[in-house]
């Protein structure tokens, strides 16, 4: 562990730092670099903290008003984010945003069902019922995987609709699934270890017809309902991908993290494809875990094999992506004891000594930014791999040095930091159990 505790260090930081006052200009040096960009990556290091929520969600309104950003795409997946886009773009669907929040029913349903996420997508409904004329709204999208069973009755339904005989043959491919029922780790387990037949023959073919059928059966008095045929497209894509994830899952951690966010990249690059074709502007701002926008190549899972969106994006679009990072000290954070469990409000240890929290915490600038394009001195400090906590949406403390740090190069994992010193949980709409306050555990990240 490299000396990070030297006032050498503490003075490239303090030197870099422009504190945060909670005022509208905050942001403001942020918002002319990022809206160079046509990709905005804003992450968090926990699952479960109201400032990353809030700070993202305000620089993300001004990016939309300010800059012509037209899509939110976050880490959740496409058929409960889709309930969203078609509210926020006054489709019909869900009466209001606590209601169009209700697709995102599994675990972790804080994520996603919170009171800043519900006040972001009012907000963003709002913005875009005041647009005049033909004005582009602004979209709501996910990236995630985990949705398989999500994707096939939305595909099903869909298809009822406009092609029955489409929607048999699509059903027929997809019971390949049936006798798992909605198990995917026993589906994933069966498969990856050839204990029974895969479905990876069926999803791709069906992924296929829908390709090579292209717009054919959408149209409705002669106009072509695009953005049907997208979420159709999307979903098809999110069947074949979750299926080789859990495929893969149970041989190993790389290659199951690796298909995941290439799923991820490749959701967002037909999403921009999408807005490209309807003669809008590619501007998408991206919600997700620091562990899957920071630079994967910075961090030691990077020198590990594995890659993440963030990454990806930088490397294909290096002039038009921009990476933002948040890191806290302590407070409290919305997290789970296990996988499955209800939501509980827990302390968050004091950042380990020596790791990037704890060197920004002896900073005494309760909150502050870091832009590494201008401060030489602290890019050359922040270049050392250092310990970085990441806490997703399980939280054992116990195991909190094993679980939830990674070494990494800030100031090459980021183009800029966000630190708030101290944090506090991020209030679910509901809670599974009454709330309980206990002393934070942490393991795994579950990121």
């Amino acid at each position: 562990m490299p000396n990070v505790g030297t006032p050498a260090v503490i003075r490239a930081v303090k030197a870099a730092a422009c504190p945060l006052r909670d005022g509208e200009e905050d942001y403001d040096s942020l918002m002319d670099r990022m809206g160079q960009a046509c990709f905005v990556f804003i992450g968090e290091a926990s699952h479960g903290t109201h400032e990353f929520y809030d700070h993202r969600a305000e620089i993300t309104k001004r990016l939309i008003k300010e800059k012509g950003f037209r899509g939110v795409a976050v880490e959740a997946d496409w058929p409960d984010a889709y309930r969203v886009h078609r509210y926020v773009t006054n489709r019909d669907g869900a009466e209001d945003s606590r209601s169009s929040l209700r697709g995102f029913r599994h675990f972790p349903t804080w994520m996603w069902r919170n009171h800043v996420v519900q006040n972001f997508v009012e907000w963003l409904r709002s913005h875009n019922d005041s647009l005049k004329g033909m004005q582009p709204k602004t979209g709501f999208y996910g990236l995630d995987l985990y949705g398989l069973h999500a994707s096939i009755r939305s595909v099903l339904d869909f298809l009822d609709k406009v092609d029955p005989a489409a929607a048999q043959r699509a059903r027929y491919r997809y019971s390949c699934f049936d006798h798992f029922g909605e198990d995917t780790d026993a589906y994933g387990y069966a498969a990856g270890f050839d204990l029974d037949k895969s479905c990876e023959k069926e999803v791709i073919n069906q992924l296929l017809e829908f390709e090579k059928r292209d717009l054919e059966f959408l149209k409705q008095d002669g106009q072509v309902v695009e953005d049907e045929y997208f979420q159709l497209l999307q979903n098809a894509r999110l069947i074949k991908n979750a299926e080789k994830y859990y495929r893969e899952m149970f041989r190993g951690r790389i290659s199951s993290w690796n298909i995941r966010d290439q799923h991820m990249a490749e959701t967002l690059e037909a999403i921009a494809s999408h807005l490209r074709s309807q003669g809008e502007p590619v501007k998408i701002v991206v919600w997700a875990h620091n562990s899957h926008i920071g630079d994967a190549a910075a961090t030691e899972f990077g020198q590990q094999g594995e890659l993440n969106v963030g990454q990806l994006f930088r490397e294909k679009y290096p002039d038009d992506c921009f990476l933002l990072g948040f890191t806290t000290y302590g407070g409290t954070v919305t997290a789970a004891s296990d996988w499955g469990a209800p939501a509980e409000k827990k302390s968050v240890q004091p950042a380990l000594k020596g790791s990037y929290e704890d060197v920004f915490h002896r900073t005494r600038i309760p909150r502050f930014m870091v832009a590494f394009w201008n401060y030489e001195a602290a890019i050359g400090e922040l270049k050392q791999a250092r310990l970085e906590r990441a806490i997703g949406v399980i939280y054992r403390p116990q195991s909190e040095r094993l679980s939830h740090y990674f070494y990494a190069r800030l100031s090459d994992q980021f183009d800029a930091v966000v630190h708030l010193d101290q944090t506090n949980a991020v209030e679910p709409l509901e809670y599974a159990q009454p709330l309980d306050f206990e002393a934070a555990e942490t393991y795994p990240s579950a990121l």
